[in-house]
């Protein structure tokens, strides 16, 4: 259904008429043209209209289709594409990634937990397991002493029997010990590890962009070289004390993390208030 088109402003008077918007008033009008545009293609996209992994129409045909501007609809796909339910690629049209593989920063979840509530069978597939010396890195993530040695794991991880992970994570000793006596096919180690009263409950996520190596190019089935969405993590219990330190490789189009932000949290936003 096409929204009300955008009509060029009128010359601007000396001032403005007593209740008329002015400029202030075409801002927002035009701030809540972009809003509807997302949130009709956003149902659009959760109620399946473009299909998984589909293709939205260009800008120009959204733009004709709502009949506002391409500069309308370049704002409408920024919210989405903050929202991790689209992406793109330059010279291509936006990727529907959907709903039910995004997953929000606003709440720690495992891997586990967070595909079951996506609707999705998680899967783990142990592929080594080896105990060594921590490297400087390892030992700064786990604030270990020079000489400690780590646990580290590299699995496979699915969603519903399709590969889209590969977790690489080093556990300090303390916690490798219980990890190294499992199963190698055991869904969920936080699981595991909550049972022996190890909680995981604060994460700082680090998200870039890396070339596959081999063994990623071997488990996930992907080119070597080829892009892959990483995901670093250290988290700690609550007493602060570091209980991994991990990086999770993506395969492009599985996932998508969103992230939310709110000026009131800020500090810097309080102090200017405090100001005023």
């Amino acid at each position: 259904m096409a929204l009300e088109p955008e009509r060029p402003e009128a010359p601007a008077a000396s001032a403005p008429a007593a209740g008329s918007a002015g400029p202030a008033g075409a801002d927002r009008a035009a701030g809540a043209l972009y809003r509807k545009v997302a949130a009709d293609l956003r149902e659009a996209i959760t109620t399946g209209a473009y299909g998984e992994a589909g293709r939205l129409p260009a800008e120009g045909a959204l733009a004709e289709q709502y009949g506002v501007s391409r500069g309308t609809v370049r704002q409408a796909l920024a919210v989405l594409r903050s929202d991790g339910l689209v992406t793109s690629r330059r010279g291509t049209r936006r990727v529907v990634l959907g709903t039910a593989r995004v997953q929000s920063f606003s709440e720690l979840l495992s891997f586990t937990h967070w595909a079951y509530s996506m609707g999705e069978e998680p899967g783990g597939i142990l592929d080594s397991l080896v105990r060594r010396p921590a490297d400087a890195a390892e030992r700064e993530q786990l604030r270990l002493e020079p000489g400690s040695e780590v646990y580290v794991t590299v699995r496979l991880r699915t969603l519903s029997g399709t590969p889209v992970m590969v977790e690489r994570t080093v556990y300090p000793p303390r916690v490798g010990e219980i990890v190294a006596q499992l199963p190698p096919d055991v869904v969920s180690h936080t699981e595991v590890l909550r049972e022996h009263g190890i909680l995981f409950t604060d994460a700082d996520h680090t998200i870039d962009i890396v070339a596959a190596n081999a063994e990623d190019a071997r488990l996930l089935g992907c080119r070597r070289g080829g892009p892959l969405l990483r995901e670093r993590r250290r988290t700690t219990d609550p007493t602060g004390t570091p209980v991994e330190w991990s990086q999770d490789r993506y395969l492009p189009g599985t996932v998508a993390f969103s992230v939310h932000n709110s000026l009131a949290t800020s500090a810097l936003s309080r102090h200017a208030r405090e100001g005023d």
